[in-house]
């Protein structure tokens, strides 16, 4: 195709989106779109030309599109910002990026929660439609943190009386005992992830009291046997380290007017050898019951350091490989991305 041939789209931006938001500091934003398209992209003034294949200089205008959008609801474009709404497009799906990065969940202290990626769209609506869901996938893919925003928010607005997180702390063990202190200093670094995301989330000098009060309780699994838990959103997290026999006494405790979030990773699990994770034979059980949704995200869903979702893709790659020369595989695999 000659230069003549080759499609040509002209691309004016409102005078009311500043080009330097939409193109990044030191065209940061530009640099990312030239390298994720095959189209030639020049900048004139408020005017973008692109040059190239019909498709990516329709997708590389769709995502220009995207991102004047999203900078029209007052929310800031970074690179980040910019990969993400790109990966949505080449997902070939109906989504529009905008409507992906813009949906907030919770703001506090001038700090706004929201998915970034497509399947952290989907999770979070999930947890909006149905009583009791999972959230499945490796470190850093938001998880649980995506759900804890959920459940302040529905504490906020008057949904549910209180917020319960727990957690199995089972590399406690026998080893429990051994440990100074008194019971919940001996389990408080299991739980402190959870700790650590409602200080994120809440006014730091109202968590304290939230806590007396019982709004918000904290504890390990165990603690959960025999309770009837109404009006509350209950999350399991780390539930790749419950038993099935856990699993099924945990979901058991769901009350009137609760919702239940299970999430946890099933390449990482910590239990002993030959006691079966409750995560991973869960979805067979319970694969055909309403009002359960299972939720699966990927190493295309960590939103920590770009390097930690190579790092997964690396890991999981390497594991497939293994499995498919039928070398052997340790049940118990561990990562330093929690």
């Amino acid at each position: 195709m000659t230069e003549i041939d080759t499609p040509v789209h002209t691309i004016v931006v409102p005078a009311s989106v500043p080009m330097v938001s939409l193109l990044g500091p030191r065209d940061e934003h530009l640099t990312l779109i030239e390298q994720a398209f095959q189209a030639d992209v020049h900048v004139r003034g408020n005017q973008i030309t692109l040059r190239g294949e019909s498709a990516e200089v329709a997708l590389a205008e769709r995502l220009l599109d995207e991102l004047v959008t999203i900078i029209r609801t007052g929310q800031g474009i970074t690179p980040e910002t910019v990969e993400r709404a790109i990966g949505i497009l080449r997902t070939e799906t109906h989504e529009r990026p905008a409507d992906v990065l813009s949906l907030n969940i919770l703001s506090n202290r001038g700090r706004t929660i929201r998915p970034k990626t497509l399947n952290q769209k989907k999770y979070v609506e999930a947890i909006d439609k149905h009583t009791i869901i999972f959230g499945i996938g490796p470190a850093g893919t938001g998880k649980t943190y995506l759900a804890m925003a959920k459940a302040v928010q529905a504490l906020q607005n008057k949904v549910v009386n209180r917020i319960i997180l727990t957690r199995p702390a089972v590399e406690a063990g026998e080893r429990l005992g051994f440990l100074p202190g008194t019971l919940s200093e001996k389990i408080d670094p299991y739980l402190r992830p959870l700790y650590d995301a409602l200080h994120d989330m809440l006014d730091p000098e109202t968590i304290p009291k939230l806590l007396a009060a019982g709004t918000i309780e904290v504890a390990p699994l165990a603690y959960m046997r025999g309770r009837s838990l109404n009006d509350a959103f209950i999350i399991l997290d780390e539930a790749q380290n419950t038993s099935p026999e856990q699993m099924k006494m945990f979901l058991t405790r769901l009350g009137f007017g609760s919702k239940i979030v299970v999430t946890g990773d099933v390449t990482q699990v910590d239990l002993p050898s030959g006691i079966k994770s409750g995560l991973r034979v869960v979805e067979e059980i319970l694969d055909e019951v309403d009002d359960i949704s299972f939720n699966r995200l990927t190493a295309q869903d960590v939103v920590r350091h770009r390097l930690v979702g190579h790092i997964v893709k690396a890991y999981d790659d390497y594991e497939a490989r293994r499995d498919a020369d039928g070398a052997p595989t340790d049940t118990r695999r561990r990562s330093s991305t929690r």
